[in-house]
């Protein structure tokens, strides 16, 4: 699996993933500093990537449909803190061990991922 990690995510948590056995690339490595929402959500299904962002924008499906997406993470913490958002990370990683976020949207917690499937079919 491939993720990308939106410039709102500290770009030193890409070593989690990649410690992990995923790819990792981030908004700000490939250049892509203050890319609107919509063109990053669309890069992302072009790319094959995995959308990782705290941006609460993306958990609205109206806007941002996971269901044809590689998957869209959302994390939400009671901060930005990079101890917190580490655990966020930590928390979508052990979650991968069993579920894989393709067509969904993740809002990943501290201890805990709701998975929201697609409402349509």
């Amino acid at each position: 699996m491939k993720f990308k990690l939106d410039e709102c995510v500290d770009a030193r948590l890409s070593i989690n993933f990649e410690q992990a056995g995923y790819e990792a690339a981030t908004v700000h490595q490939q250049g892509l500093r203050g890319i609107e929402d919509e063109r990053l959500y669309h890069l992302c299904i072009d790319e094959g990537y995995i959308l990782v962002t705290q941006d609460i924008h993306f958990s609205n499906v109206l806007n941002f449909a996971p269901k044809y997406t590689p998957g869209i993470v959302v994390m939400r913490g009671p901060d930005d803190l990079f101890a917190t958002t580490r655990k966020l990370v930590e928390t979508l990683i052990e979650g991968l061990k069993t579920e894989k976020p393709e067509g969904r949207l993740w809002i990943v917690e501290l201890e805990r991922i709701r998975i929201h499937e697609s409402m349509e079919e």
